[in-house]
């Protein structure tokens, strides 16, 4: 392995030498935000995506379960990357590159054929076999009180609403199957005009409805006809009212402070447009205390 790899561990490394020895580094694709670096590689005439977490990560061990568990039906239809070399001790991976470029950005974001696409293919991620949890609801609870405890910019009234709120919720059974976690554009490619997805260091067991999160805040917001292209690949509407209130709430936590934390302002700023957006729902709707 070249250039470019000094952000890797010396384990990273060594694992990387041994499974594409001599590769060279095209580009670096990390974001930078977070401590995971994301490398494009040539190796033998063939392209592959390196992706390695630091100490802090917890991602590299979700997308590999992923890989390992739920992303075969899409592998095989050319739709998501093949799994190649991964050792979640040592937090790196290394996938076949999936070719292809990003819907964000291009006119792409902005077709319904994208989002009809797009929701078909969640629908067969989610269609694999559900489990029911019963303690899922209370540990988002907490997560969501945990987020608020952090440092934020979240203005005192408010926060002190969204305790309240979050305090008062049930805590219900829920269905969870496997979902992506950032569902959204910006993880996913087109390529001669066929959908295909990356980046799964979100995937879990989860609601399905909570893999509209992402789209819901952003896309959907914008432009309804994208959210019916979306529903009609996808199939139906795993919105429950009370359920999908909660998960908004959440999301708009976990965005405001996360985006805080991090420095991405313009990130943050949708956080708090999504909080307020989504206590005022709650009272139009009475979902305060659904």
């Amino acid at each position: 392995m070249t250039t470019r790899t000094d952000q890797l561990t010396e384990r990273q490394r060594d694992l990387l030498a041994a499974w594409l020895p001599g590769a060279d580094v095209v580009q670096d694709l990390s974001w930078g935000l977070v401590g995971t670096t994301v490398l494009e590689v040539r190796h033998a005439g063939d392209s592959y995506v390196v992706k390695a977490g630091d100490e802090a990560d917890h991602h590299l061990a979700r997308e590999v379960r992923a890989h390992r568990e739920w992303l075969r039906p899409w592998v095989d239809a050319g739709r998501a990357p093949l799994l190649v070399h991964a050792d979640v001790d040592a937090k790196v991976l290394v996938t076949r590159w999936l070719p292809g470029s990003l819907v964000e950005g291009t006119n792409h974001e902005h077709e319904p054929d994208t989002y009809e696409q797009a929701g078909r293919l969640l629908a067969e991620l989610h269609g694999q076999p559900a489990v029911e949890d019963p303690t899922y609801e209370a540990r988002e609870q907490r997560k969501a009180r945990a987020w608020l405890g952090r440092t934020h910019r979240i203005a005192t009234d408010v926060e002190a609403r969204l305790h309240a709120e979050v305090s008062s919720w049930p805590t219900p059974t829920a269905m969870l199957v496997p979902t992506h976690g950032d569902w959204q554009p910006r993880n996913w490619l087109v390529h001669e005009g066929v959908v295909g997805v990356i980046d799964f260091g979100r995937a879990d067991l989860r609601p399905a409805y909570t893999d509209f999160s992402r789209l819901a805040a952003q896309q959907f917001r914008d432009d309804p006809t994208l959210e019916a292209a979306f529903l009609d690949g996808y199939g139906d509407d795993p919105r429950e009212p009370a359920r999908w209130h909660r998960q908004r709430v959440r999301e708009a936590i976990g965005t405001a402070v996360w985006a805080h934390l991090v420095g991405d302002e313009v990130f943050e700023a949708q956080g708090h447009r999504m909080i307020a957006e989504a206590l005022g729902a709650a009272g139009a709707a009475g979902l305060s205390s659904p």
